[in-house]
């Protein structure tokens, strides 16, 4: 009898210690299912070189492009994300203080790269991801505060406001304006996606919810011939390569960003 409660117990234990290791292994490769998991990089990811942008809970390594600082009341920290708020015709901030416009960048400089990011909009919503983006060149020939650069975008394909005006080259993984995206597998709105962008000599892809959307090459004739056709073919030197910021943009809308890692390559 003794025995058996013995090989019992044993067995008990087994099932737990069991179900502790299959949980450990299924977070350890888990991104964005819990504030527990949000912008953490795994022992793999460690080792292969990727680093955090974004913490979960400050803006160090970001200011607003065109100054020092992060745009007050524009870009806040909720819930471990990186929240573009809404302001809306709102002017001012409760205090009485102006609400600052103006996108959100990286303080360093990146050229050859493998960027992963999540985010989501609201129902008709529309942000974008920017990067190769000259600070100087945003300021020569923009506002001052708004980046130019190639934009990853991030919209709701799917609204009916976006279907019969945008371009193909102007919905969602596309490099905005200038090649569109294919096979487009966008999470119900709300939800995250989850994108990624290599950019490694003069080779350039973007992928989202882990199909590669765009693939092109810096100094092609695909690129030029879009770029002279876009409304970016203004711009000297728009589609040159450059060591460069990575920018979240300021849209009207809100929009919500997480788990943002760079490995450069």
């Amino acid at each position: 009898m003794k025995d058996r409660i013995i090989n019992s117990n044993i067995a008990h234990i087994t099932l737990i210690l069991s179900m502790i290791l299959i949980s450990c292994l299924t977070d350890s490769g888990r991104e964005g299912s819990g504030s527990k998991y949000l912008n953490r990089l795994t022992r793999a990811e460690k080792k292969e070189g990727w680093k955090l942008l974004f913490d979960g809970k400050k803006f160090d390594g970001w200011r607003g492009l065109g100054r020092d600082h992060v745009p007050v009341g524009l870009w806040v920290i909720e819930n471990g994300m990186i929240k573009k708020v809404d302001t809306g015709n709102q002017k001012n901030l409760p205090d009485g203080r102006p609400i600052e416009g103006g996108d959100l960048m990286t303080v360093d400089t990146y050229e050859n790269y493998e960027l992963k990011f999540e985010w989501k909009v609201n129902k008709g919503g529309n942000s974008g991801l920017k990067y190769n983006v000259s600070e100087e060149m945003s300021q020569e020939y923009g506002s001052g505060y708004s980046a130019l650069g190639f934009e990853y975008q991030l919209l709701d394909d799917g609204d009916e406001k976006y279907m019969r005006v945008l371009k193909p080259a102007q919905f969602s993984g596309s490099l905005y304006d200038l090649i569109p995206s294919k096979n487009v597998n966008l999470k119900p709105v709300g939800e995250f996606n989850s994108s990624r962008i290599i950019v490694n000599g003069n080779h350039a892809e973007h992928w989202l919810n882990g199909i590669k959307v765009v693939e092109y090459e810096f100094g092609s004739e695909e690129l030029e011939d879009a770029y002279l056709a876009s409304k970016f073919s203004e711009i000297p030197g728009f589609i040159n390569k450059r060591k460069a910021h990575i920018v979240l943009q300021n849209h009207n809308d809100e929009s919500w960003f997480r788990n943002i890692k760079i490995r450069v390559l």
